[in-house]
């Protein structure tokens, strides 16, 4: 006697979060096709050009009480970490007056209270869907250190790090030489370091990507490369028009990144997408290179060494998805190395410009569409897309699956602007 037939699951988007959703379903007996525009780990993804730190501490969204006194020098200061393409300032105020009003204290304080559930045991929901596949290779293990270059720099971030402590999490600071017995590399500018315990890297983002499908894929499950043009939900499945072949499946996950809202608005999602473009840049064969992940407080970008590169990201810029990459933010990426890292040398640069899907209350959209229970969406990670793609994966893939489990997801709603 045969048993009933494994759910056909159709997950659109095949970016770290995406990926996530599939292989959880699949080791759960879904039957699941992954859909996207590019092969998985493509460098269009901002899976592949993340800054690759499994930030389990950053339960604090950029937005924090003060942003409005701290913009301008974010912004037209030397060495500020913002940047805006002012043509496309029109377009962003629906996006960027929510944002602005999400940086009260009771605000804050509600967001970290929401993300740290997904990013506390990041480290280990990476290994846990790595493995059995060769993706569990890039995943590393490590320290992650904050550098100030004085003790009232670091007094300065107090809520922050005060918000990280009330979510459980711990760490040392050093001072002074310390500083320089724990990396030699790093400049002497940097008098005060907090060094987290716990965290870890991907060493290739991109390539850890790629690798999960081809975990997937070996496994029995379905890529699709192609561009998802419209949805239509009945009573009995979904039917996905695209441009190559169409499809029916009896549920959908909507994970596309910055690209979700086109999709999803139709079903009820209402929360402001925009995206946030960010940048990276790898010097190639570097000289010096921090021992850990490290990131400038002051500067707001992050030092990763990854296998045969040296990585800087986390610079922010508003203009939309079509417009081409700017030179500013790389020039301030290798500004910010070079003083970092007295003496920094190299053979070549390798840059980048993708797209951050950034919700306008800093929280992710996950959970099912209120127009029909057969969507379920899972996209707006912001900064956090790398760190908390696998515990997202697993809850969407529990939900599809009628499985019971603890997570509140009300804040997570792609309704709550309602």
């Amino acid at each position: 006697m045969n048993g009933p037939a494994s759910p056909r699951v159709a997950v659109i988007g095949a970016g770290i979060v995406g990926i996530s959703c599939a292989l959880h379903l699949q080791r759960l007996g879904a039957s699941v096709t992954l859909i996207d525009r590019r092969e998985p780990g493509d460098e269009a993804a901002a899976s592949y050009g993340n800054g690759g730190v499994l930030a389990r501490c950053a339960v604090v969204p950029v937005a924090t009480p003060g942003i409005l006194r701290k913009a301008p020098a974010m912004l037209f200061g030397a060495d500020g970490p913002l940047f805006l393409r002012w043509s496309y300032l029109p377009r962003l105020l629906p996006w960027l007056v929510p944002y602005l009003r999400s940086s009260s204290t009771k605000s804050v304080e509600h967001i970290a209270r929401n993300l740290a559930p997904l990013l506390f045991d990041s480290v280990d929901e990476h290994r846990a869907l790595a493995h059995g596949t060769a993706a569990a290779r890039w995943v590393r293990s490590c320290e992650y250190a904050y550098l100030y270059e004085s003790r009232e720099a670091y007094e300065r971030d107090a809520f922050a790090w005060g918000l990280r402590r009330e979510h459980g999490f711990e760490w040392r600071t050093i001072a002074g030489d310390a500083v320089r017995e724990f990396d030699p590399a790093l400049s002497p500018k940097y008098r005060l370091a907090v060094i987290l315990q716990d965290h870890g890297m991907i060493a290739d983002p991109g390539a850890y990507v790629g690798d999960l499908a081809n975990g997937f894929a070996a496994a029995g499950g379905k890529i699709l490369l192609a561009n998802v043009k419209h949805m239509t939900a009945g009573e009995d499945g979904v039917a996905l028009q695209t441009d190559g072949d169409d499809i029916e499946a009896d549920r959908v996950i909507v994970a596309a990144g910055a690209w979700s809202q086109f999709l999803a608005a139709k079903f009820g999602a209402n929360v402001p997408l925009e995206s946030e473009r960010g940048y990276h840049l790898e010097l190639l064969s570097a000289n010096k290179r921090p021992a850990v992940p490290v990131m400038d407080a002051a500067r707001k970008f992050v030092a990763t060494p990854m296998d045969g590169a040296l990585r800087l990201a986390g610079v922010v810029e508003f203009g939309g998805l079509d417009a081409p990459a700017s030179k500013a933010p790389q020039d301030l990426l290798l500004r910010g190395a070079k003083a970092m890292l007295p003496g920094l040398e190299y053979d070549a640069t390798r840059s980048w410009m993708g797209h951050r899907p950034a919700p306008s209350d800093s929280l992710p959209v996950i959970g099912p569409a209120p127009a029909s229970r057969r969507i379920f969406f899972a996209y707006g990670h912001h900064h956090v897309g790398m760190t908390a793609g696998p515990k997202t994966g697993r809850i969407v893939a529990q939900h599809v699956m009628g499985l019971q489990q603890n997570v509140d997801l009300d804040a997570f709603r792609c309704d709550r602007f309602g």
